[in-house]
């Protein structure tokens, strides 16, 4: 059996320093003269375990082991994008991740997306906390170990630095991971490792290449054996248009190896496609040409296949080397009907994302937050989806939205979601978009219940004043005090046996039209149904009528009402209930 080099993925906020620690990395080992180049390859490079002994001694640090890994494979875009991407039959192909965290800011939004999402698919992980140099008064000791670097820091600064380092390892609790600095972990099984280092000065970056190694091979142990000869597997990073050789597929190769002429079978909309490898490309560091040509590949390695009819394959797709075609197909459909589909008999959301990594993270988030999914797949948000959700509405209007993850939305769509009241939510964080999908269910139903509620007859007590009829029917116009509560135009009115007596038709305050009065107001009403005289006098108090819908409604919204309409209210509900008029 070989063993293969680890596969490493940097995740973390934006301006947090994943970039410039990877292109650190890289350029240490490009300089470590005595251990040679680092090999790049199509979105990796990989660094030699010579490099990495190189690294850890020069920065004052010490191999505590033998390094029997042949090196670390670093994909060469970091981000959770490229981590979703990286996919093997619902789990992740990353050995392990660098959580890079800004030691000064600590963790913010998409700090906790990373978190998640290696939470999600069970991959280890190290915290690399970035940027000890600008922790006011640190002194920088250039490609220093960590350790001796701390050493000779004032003991306010070393103190300074463990607050932030308390601050990482108490917010990482929250989400049930136990941490701490890496120097004081006695079990790296129990225990998350946070290296402070600075990707700038380059202190304690020897330490953090020798924890990811070292971890790896203790940890990872067999998962890393394979058969170099064995069936070639991988995952597809991106998908390219190349001049001269059409559309081509960048993959991470996990597992076996590739040759030229391998058929292989991957993913599209459609399902499964098989093709046949036309040639296997890797980045030409020198000379006129871009790239090599080689006539095989063994993991863990980036390759860029060109092969006939690539067009359609799927980001984070399998790609593997064809043993049984239809035993293949069934295998890689299987798991393909888990991620994209679309059921036509259920209610919920439409979700569209960038790429089949995407999709199945978003697929799983959803779900575990019990928000059923009609319909996901990748691609753009087009007209097709604004429909699928418009008919979903007319059943359940909380999920008639369109769900977009890092996707355009087409100008038809964006017409046809405007002319039929449908939103489309967009985010290009994973957990965020639950978020302003929740927040819109949120804000909708607020809307129709406020909406409702001005609709009801809310409590209401009034007097009939002293001298103040103006018109005994037809409509009846005299006027009143609000007691308690208050009353709406449009409100029906009760006397004191639980009797409706009439309307409330138009409202009159200083000669002004109103659409409600409250406690206190005078004012005069017109009401149809009332004669003056004969159904209410001078001075007989009359009650708005509430139904008893509405007194249910009253009930389990106890907050609705403030302490003096809630007295209104129960008078009201007692002339409702005993009354025998209802």
């Amino acid at each position: 059996m070989h063993i293969r080099s680890p596969i490493v993925v940097m995740l973390g906020h934006v301006d947090h320093g994943k970039t410039t620690l990877l292109d650190t990395i890289r350029g240490t080992a490009v300089a470590a003269k005595e251990a040679g180049k680092i090999t790049q390859m199509i979105g990796a490079s990989y660094i030699r375990k010579e490099d990495i002994t190189h690294m850890s001694a020069a920065s004052g640090g010490r191999m505590k082991f033998d390094l029997k890994i042949p090196g670390l494979l670093f994909i060469d875009t970091p981000g959770h994008e490229a981590f979703t991407n990286l996919r093997d039959r619902g789990g992740s192909i990353a050995d392990i991740a660098i959580l890079v965290v800004d030691v000064m800011q600590g963790f913010q939004p998409q700090t906790l997306e990373s978190v998640r999402i290696l939470k999600q698919y069970k991959t280890p992980f190290v915290i690399a906390a970035n940027k000890i140099d600008l922790i006011n008064g640190w002194t920088d000791y250039p490609a220093a170990s960590f350790i001796e670097s701390y050493s000779k820091q004032p003991q306010f600064v070393k103190e300074r630095l463990d607050d932030h380092i308390y601050g990482l390892m108490g917010k990482i609790s929250e989400h049930g991971f136990d941490s701490e600095r890496f120097d004081r972990i006695g079990d790296f099984s129990k225990q998350i490792a946070i290296i402070p280092v600075s990707a700038k000065t380059k202190e304690g970056l020897g330490e953090l290449l020798m924890l990811i190694a070292g971890l790896s091979q203790k940890f990872l142990g067999e998962e890393l054996e394979i058969d170099e000869m064995g069936r070639g597997r991988g995952s597809i990073l991106e998908v390219k248009d190349e001049k001269g050789l059409g559309t081509t597929v960048d993959v991470i190769l996990y597992d076996g190896l590739f040759r030229k002429n391998d058929e292989i079978i991957f993913l599209t909309q459609n399902g499964a496609k098989k093709t046949k490898i036309r040639a296997l490309l890797e980045p030409n560091a020198s000379g006129k040409e871009k790239y090599n040509y080689v006539d095989e590949l063994v993991a863990a390695a980036g390759v860029k296949i060109v092969a006939p009819d690539l067009e359609g394959a799927l980001p984070g797709s399998p790609v593997d080397a064809v043993t049984d075609f239809e035993e293949n197909r069934a295998e890689i459909e299987k798991q393909f009907r888990n991620i994209i589909f679309e059921k036509k008999d259920e209610l919920g959301v439409v979700l569209r994302a960038d790429s089949l990594g995407s999709v199945e993270a978003l697929v799983r988030l959803f779900e575990e937050a019990e928000v059923r999914i009609k319909s996901a797949s990748t691609g753009k948000i087009t007209r097709k989806e604004i429909l699928m959700a418009e008919a979903v509405s007319a059943d359940d209007r909380y999920y008639g939205a369109v769900l977009g993850f890092n996707v355009d939305v087409t100008e038809d769509a964006r017409v046809e979601a405007d002319a039929k009241k449908i939103p489309v939510i967009w985010s290009d964080i994973i957990y965020r978009l639950l978020e302003n999908y929740n927040e819109w269910v949120k804000d909708t139903k607020e809307k129709e219940k406020s909406k409702a509620f001005k609709k009801m007859t809310w409590p209401g007590k009034i007097k009939l004043l002293a001298g103040c009829c103006f018109r005994v029917s037809k409509p009846a116009i005299f006027g009143v005090e609000v007691l308690g509560g208050k009353i709406r135009k449009g409100c029906r009115l009760m006397n004191a046996k639980g009797e409706v007596v009439g309307e409330v038709r138009e409202m009159q305050r200083e000669k002004e039209k109103v659409e409600e009065a409250e406690r206190g107001t005078q004012l005069a009403i017109s009401c149809d149904g009332i004669y003056y005289g004969k159904d209410v006098c001078e001075g007989n108090i009359l009650y708005t009528y509430i139904t008893k819908a509405e007194i249910t409604q009253f009930e389990s919204q106890p907050g609705l009402l403030s302490d003096e309409e809630r007295l209104v209210f129960e008078e009201i509900k007692k002339l409702i209930v005993s009354s025998p008029f209802d």
